[in-house]
């Protein structure tokens, strides 16, 4: 019996298989574990810079299943001080980037620059150490905001030119898609965000 020769591929199927299958590894890993952003205003300076390339982390809270609002299971809760990646309730399209302040449940109060959960001034050093300005219709001076359960309370770092939740409200959880982890780009900025 005589057996057939092994068939060989050509060089050009082997490229377009390499090709596919690392498109798909790139895609599933970005659906699934990390994902890289740009930031594109001032909101979260000094921790942010306008242009700076950063990794988040979709591991942490457990990556969102697109077309739903599950998540699947992350290793970690949301933190008070997180630096968290979210879909804007305003406009599904944009991804926003600010500091993670307070929970479902929870009252907001800025008052003389400082953030006051539950009555009680918020201690956090990465959050006392930002002057917090008054302003917007869930922020402004003398208001105490109650978070609705199952969102959360944004601010920017940058807090006298931050669109954040002082002006249009509340995030719900399911709009989180990671935590800011590393800025890689550009090199003089390579870094781990400690908060």
């Amino acid at each position: 019996m005589t057996s057939k020769p092994p068939v060989q591929k050509s060089a050009a199927r082997e490229w377009v298989e390499s090709i596919v299958i690392a498109l798909i590894l790139a895609l599933f890993i970005r659906e699934f574990f990390v994902q890289a952003f740009k930031i594109p205003s001032g909101s979260m300076i000094p921790t942010l810079l306008v242009g700076d390339r950063l990794m988040v982390n979709k591991l942490r809270y457990g990556p969102k299943v697109r077309f739903t609002d599950k998540r699947l299971p992350g290793f970690s809760k949301f933190k008070r001080g997180d630096i968290i990646v979210f879909i804007f309730p305003e406009d599904p399209k944009r991804d926003f980037i600010k500091r993670l302040v307070a929970f479902g449940g929870e009252t907001v109060e800025i008052r003389d620059g400082d953030i006051f959960i539950n009555g009680a001034r918020v201690e956090d050093p990465v959050i006392n150490k930002i002057y917090y300005y008054p302003r917007g219709d869930y922020g402004g001076e003398g208001k105490v905001i109650k978070v609705p359960e199952g969102h959360v309370y944004v601010l920017g770092d940058n807090s006298g030119s931050s669109h954040d939740s002082r002006f249009w409200g509340f995030v719900p959880e399911s709009n989180i898609i990671g935590r800011a982890e590393f800025i890689y780009w550009p090199v003089t900025r390579l870094r781990f965000i400690n908060e």
